[in-house]
């Protein structure tokens, strides 16, 4: 039965659709909390929009918000913000786009998906009795991670005040933090197998259409990620999509910021695609939901390789080689089912894949690649190994502090690495490497261990080896560029990752029977199936 827009929201008890956000909603007649908090935002908003914003920006906002008004009942579910929190992270370019508000800082679409979720999941929890805090598996990896990055800063506050990088270097760790809050958020909003099924459906075929739209890139040189400001309220801040040339034309940016992020970012989902290739559930016809995924993976594949980047195209070598060593008859099924589409794509697109695979294979070249523009701050990634141990051995254990390493502007004091791994050696010492070791290692080994041993079955197993593999493949990607500073690769693990915590936590449980403790989600099937 339909609500209409002057109905009251049902009571969160299992028996009705999913309510609106926060959960917990009085009787009619009599206000809450919530309601009082709810007019007041709503007030808030208004005003600030009329005194502080041009009118027809203002009057933007105003329709925005009637709009949320309106579809209220669709709009603020969980599941469906959970979706536009990944809608926003793949399709919207970092960094690119702000939205049109006069503030002292660039107030980037993700930046606000993050922070309205964030205060969404504090008040359910705070205020709603039926919303509970679900268990994240990798709390205290991240705290030690986090603990590490934050220790660097703390051992270096008098030079890093000295260097006027103090500043610089909380910016940083606010930033580390504020991303790595997608992790917990993501992990509340998984409340049941259907939700996690929706969501890596979701996430997939938006890894295609970023695939597909790279391909396009590639040939008639526009970026569509960046003509979206004109048909949403965005403002273009920064256009670099022709700054990237190889293989004698632009490299693909998509939606990341560098064509390096975009082949890491699909490459991250391919695994999830080839899960939900074997058992995903739609279509049910076996045959025609390979044919499906298949099509997908080709359109990943690629756009990878328009990126023109060798480091996607190592980052899926070392992730099939893990899979051929932990399940060898599922690598020998993944060469069967990805080997006729990259030569599919080697076919359509020999120059490509000559400029991107086949220069693995010539050593020499490869080797003299890396030692080039000595010197400059732009110089080859073995290049930068000598000046930067160099460095390290100065401080050893605690590097210079997270953010004390500038790479552009004008203040700029440091070459730039395309070495992750190697920039918080530098920036934390080693004992921030250790952090960041746990913080990866600890979720690929519990979810490698949990494959092998569960008992749930064969779906549960391989989605835990998928995610295992995904994020095997973006610790080794961050070996050749600088992972933190790309935000869209960083948050699509935070995501995965949330998944993980999600099989080890409630995986196999009874999810279909909505309980008052999973029933923030409660809807109908029909609107969750994939």
């Amino acid at each position: 039965m339909s609500a209409n827009a002057g109905d009251p929201v049902p009571p969160l008890d299992g028996s009705a659709a999913e309510p609106s956000v926060p959960n917990a909603v009085a009787r009619p007649g009599r206000p809450t909390l919530l309601s009082i908090a709810g007019a007041v935002i709503l007030a808030a908003v208004c005003l600030a929009a009329i005194v502080f914003l041009p009118p027809i920006v203002a009057g933007g906002v105003l329709l925005l918000v009637s709009a949320l008004y309106v579809f209220r009942i669709l709009v603020f579910r969980w599941t469906s913000m959970l979706l536009l929190l990944c809608a926003v992270i793949m399709f919207i370019p970092i960094r690119r786009y702000e939205l049109p508000i006069p503030l002292s800082f660039a107030l980037e679409p993700y930046r606000v998906a993050i922070g309205l979720l964030i205060l969404a999941v504090a008040l359910a929890v705070n205020l709603s009795p039926a919303f509970r805090w679900r268990r994240v598996a990798f709390g205290w990896a991240f705290a030690i991670f986090l603990a590490t990055q934050a220790f660097s800063i703390v051992a270096n506050g008098p030079s890093l005040v000295e260097g006027h990088l103090d500043a610089s270097a909380m910016s940083n760790l606010i930033q580390l933090i504020f991303l790595s809050s997608v992790f917990f958020i993501v992990r509340q909003l998984l409340t049941s197998e259907r939700v996690v099924q929706l969501f890596l459906v979701f996430i997939t075929w938006a890894g295609v259409i970023v695939g597909f739209f790279a391909i396009i890139e590639r040939f008639v040189h526009v970026n569509v990620f960046l003509l979206l400001g004109h048909v949403l309220p965005l403002t273009l801040i920064n256009d670099t999509s022709g700054a990237s040339l190889r293989a004698g034309a632009n490299r693909s940016f998509g939606s990341a910021q560098h064509p390096i992020a975009l082949s890491v970012a699909l490459g991250m989902i391919i695994p999830i695609a080839l899960y939900l290739a074997a058992h995903g559930t739609r279509p049910r016809n076996s045959i025609s939901r390979r044919i499906l995924y298949a099509t997908g993976i080709a359109l990943m594949l690629g756009g990878i390789l328009c990126t023109v980047s060798r480091t996607g195209i190592v980052m899926l070598g070392i992730m099939f080689l893990v899979a051929l060593i932990l399940r060898p008859r599922l690598g020998a099924v993944l060469f069967a089912f990805t080997f006729p589409i990259a030569v599919l794509v080697g076919l359509v697109v020999p120059k490509l894949v000559n400029s991107t695979i086949g220069t693995l294979f010539n050593i020499n070249t490869l080797i003299a690649s890396q030692f080039s523009n000595p010197g400059y701050r732009g110089q080859g990634r073995l290049a930068d190994l000598g000046p930067a141990f160099a460095t390290f051995v100065q401080t050893p254990f605690f590097g210079s502090g997270i953010g004390s390493r500038v790479v552009v502007g004008p203040v700029a004091n440091s070459n730039i690495l395309d070495n992750q791994w190697l920039g918080t050696l530098l920036d934390a010492g080693a004992l921030g490497v250790i952090g960041l070791a746990v913080f990866l290692l600890i979720p690929i080994i519990r979810l490698i261990v949990f494959a092998f041993r569960t008992r749930l079955g064969d779906k549960y197993a391989s989605l835990a080896l998928a995610v295992s593999i995904s994020v095997i493949g973006y610790a080794v990607a961050m070996f050749f560029y600088d992972a933190f500073s790309f935000m869209q690769t960083f948050l699509i693990l935070m995501m995965l990752l949330a998944v993980g915590a999600w099989l080890l936590t409630e995986a196999g449980a009874n999810q279909d029977s909505e309980t008052p403790a999973s029933a923030s989600d409660a809807q109908p099937a029909s609107a969750v199936s994939p």
